[in-house]
């Protein structure tokens, strides 16, 4: 058990799954206490008998604000604040190719993953932002290195995370001095991320093994990354030993910025 997030409360959208899930067991670990939001009410209830008092779990939509209101207020009743609000829920296009897909599923697609992935984001940071400048606490985006690079998914899915880049950067620098905005970009991860419906016919599901062998050749430390390999940057950022970084992004996705040509 660490104390670098002691008595810190924290929120993780997409929390049940995935780096989401990670994620708070590791904080849980660090001395935080949780809010989640997510979907799934048996993963939400799994989650919250294995974690007891230091989870609170509430089912929700993060495309509605409504419900990331209701999972802000119910942590502050819970745990008395709120320090750190983590954007991390995301979807996934399954590297669909553009001139695969026909007019209406891309449109379809479009608003599927974007309400998520980017809306979602924007939502979370609104209904979070007046608690968090109480505690002059932090935004920690979940990006990726699609938010950089050409295929890292499809249009769609590299579409938004750059978009959430735009999020970060304009919102780090309205709520300075108060609220730091930060992110973590993680590489090609072996997660359950989950392809959305309007994209599944035109995707073909690879296995995890092949997966693992594909993100291993891409990086240059050929690492094929598990959830658990991104939480260590979002402890930093969710901590007092980052009260100098702001508008940044940590990348942690085995050294893709470093690939050049080969």
């Amino acid at each position: 058990m660490g104390t670098a997030l002691q008595d810190k409360v924290v929120i993780v959208t997409g929390g049940t799954s995935g780096i989401g899930e990670a994620v708070v067991r590791r904080f849980i670990q660090e001395g935080a206490k949780v809010g989640i939001i997510g979907r799934s009410k048996d993963k939400l209830d799994r989650l919250s008998e294995e974690l007891g008092n230091s989870l609170l779990a509430v089912q929700g939509d993060v495309s509605q604000y409504e419900d990331n209101e209701k999972v802000v207020k119910a942590t502050v009743e819970k745990f008395g604040k709120l320090d750190v609000f983590i954007a991390n829920a995301g979807v996934f296009d399954g590297f669909a190719k553009f001139i695969d897909v026909e007019h209406e599923s891309v449109s379809e697609a479009y608003d599927y993953l974007f309400n998520i992935n980017v809306k979602g984001s924007f939502l979370g940071a609104k209904a979070s932002v007046n608690e968090l400048l109480k505690t002059k606490g932090s935004i920690i985006f979940t990006v990726s290195g699609a938010s950089f690079y050409p295929d890292g998914g499809g249009v769609w899915y590299t579409a938004s995370k750059h978009a959430q880049i735009g999020l970060l950067r304009q919102l780090a620098f309205e709520l300075a001095p108060d609220v730091r905005v930060n992110a973590v970009a993680p590489g090609g991860t072996l997660t359950a991320l989950s392809v959305i419906p309007p994209l599944q016919p035109y995707v073909k599901l690879i296995d995890n093994e092949t997966k693992a062998k594909n993100i291993r050749k891409r990086n240059p430390l050929q690492i094929a990354m598990s959830s658990e390999d991104h939480v260590g940057a979002y402890v930093l950022l969710a901590s007092d030993e980052s009260r100098a970084i702001t508008g940044e992004i940590i990348s942690s996705d085995g050294g893709l910025s470093v690939r050049g040509l080969g």
